[in-house]
């Protein structure tokens, strides 16, 4: 491979390139200035290393291909994290220096079984690099898995120190679980942020079925601890839903000062108070 000299580069983005450890390497040594990396579908690399680009602050990893299993990255230098991936297998070994992550799960509906409890482990492990995080976005894929790992008593995931928590997420009862979990493992929770998007999302019929073919009750692990009867489908989600779900983000936050929700706004009562000391916006 030719040596790369790209020493003024502040911004590259690489997408769909089959390079090797040794060729990301050496294109990496030639960029001493790179402040922003983005690698898409880039599926070949097992470790990266990013210690020596002293200036990167911001890394994205977008790919519905991925890395090898068990690929490491390295990059204590880095404030903002954006994973998002198909089957959640990277290894943050070095990544004291977060302040802001986003993680989800590429669903791509020819390739992706849900059979692999390694979806689900990962999930927990990628939760745990970012727990110091003060910026924290987690899709609605991530939720799902999120609460399927923690559906036994034993299994848990740290406290979270995140103060404005972003869930980039539609509304069903397949999630709920999961934006549960998350609030009471988030203490110091200041702002709330729900985004409605379906975008590559799970389907809840393939999630069912995971928990059929495993002999649970769909109906029974998805029910919400309030007894709210929830929407079995994104797109059935109306007025009295969105009023049960800020009530339930009020039940499981104790320092909560706004909450956010976009795109949500036909959907909601124009005369809805719940809580004088919390600030709802919709739109």
């Amino acid at each position: 491979m030719t040596p790369v000299s790209w020493t003024s580069l502040k911004k590259l983005s690489l997408y769909g390139f089959s390079l090797s450890d040794k060729s990301m390497a050496k294109i990496l040594s030639g960029c001493p200035l790179l402040e922003s990396l983005t690698l898409r579908a880039c599926d070949k690399l097992s470790f990266l290393d990013l210690s020596k680009l002293l200036r990167l602050k911001r890394l994205e990893i977008v790919s519905n291909i991925w890395f090898t299993e068990q690929a490491q990255i390295v990059a204590p230098q880095i404030h903002y994290l954006r994973l998002i991936n198909r089957r959640c297998s990277s290894t943050i070994v070095d990544a004291s220096s977060l302040t802001e992550a986003e993680l989800d799960i590429y669903f791509l509906l020819l390739t992706l079984t849900f059979e692999d409890d390694f979806i689900q482990d990962m999930a927990l492990k990628m939760l745990e690099k970012v727990k110091n995080v003060e910026k924290l976005t987690l899709g609605g894929n991530f939720l799902h898995v999120l609460f399927i790992s923690c559906r036994d008593s034993w299994c848990s995931f740290s406290m979270l120190k995140v103060k404005y928590l972003t869930l980039d997420t539609a509304i069903s009862r397949s999630v709920i679980p999961g934006i549960e979990k998350v609030l009471q493992n988030s203490p110091d929770l200041k702002k709330l942020t729900v985004s409605a998007r379906n975008f590559n999302t799970i389907p809840d019929t393939h999630l069912d079925d995971y928990l059929k073919r495993r002999g649970l009750d769909p109906d029974q692990c998805w029910r919400s601890k309030d007894g709210v009867d929830w929407n079995n489908s994104s797109w059935d989600v109306n007025s009295e839903h969105m009023v049960s779900l800020v009530e339930l983000v009020l039940k499981n936050t104790k320092s909560l000062d706004k909450i956010i929700l976009l795109k949500f706004k036909n959907l909601f009562p124009p005369l809805f108070h719940t809580n004088s000391n919390v600030s709802i916006v919709h739109g």
